[in-house]
């Protein structure tokens, strides 16, 4: 499994209820581009529209040595899910206060660019800061525990 992007805000700023895998639709060279990781998705989110789930501010950067034909960088792209998935989230979604973002944008043992999309709740700043002290003690803990084993 490659890893080609990674949003490394999520784990931050929400709180992950729960993450699926979805195939993407790609146009053109951008299989190429993210071979070579020219991928940002740190503010792209999902949404469920017309029974389909669209995946926006996901930038693909133009490959260079493409010919013509290059597709729009900030194009929404059509997430491949199952039905059932779709009608899952959308459930989930209704519910005030969710929204889907993507985690990670890998390749998998097949050769397929994936999305792991997560479903979260964002975090009110006392959450972030609760966190960020509970992160502090733990290190703490284990660089004391260290001195007395």
């Amino acid at each position: 499994m490659k890893i080609v992007a990674v949003n490394r805000k999520a784990k931050r700023d929400y709180e992950i209820e729960e993450t699926c895998e979805a195939g993407i639709e790609l146009k053109g060279s951008e299989v190429k581009s993210l071979r070579e990781g020219n991928a940002d998705i740190n503010d792209a989110f999902a949404r469920i529209v017309n029974g389909e789930v669209w995946l926006y501010n996901f930038r693909i950067s133009p490959y260079r040595k493409s010919s013509v034909f290059v597709p729009d960088p900030d194009r929404p792209k059509k997430l491949l899910l199952k039905r059932r998935e779709i009608d899952k989230l959308l459930g989930k979604l209704t519910v005030r206060g969710y929204t889907l973002i993507p985690l990670k944008v890998y390749f998998n043992e097949r050769g397929w660019v994936k999305v792991e999309l997560a479903l979260v709740k964002g975090k009110k700043l006392y959450d972030k800061r609760a966190a960020i002290k509970e992160k502090e003690l733990e290190r703490e803990a284990q660089r004391i525990s260290k001195y007395y084993k």
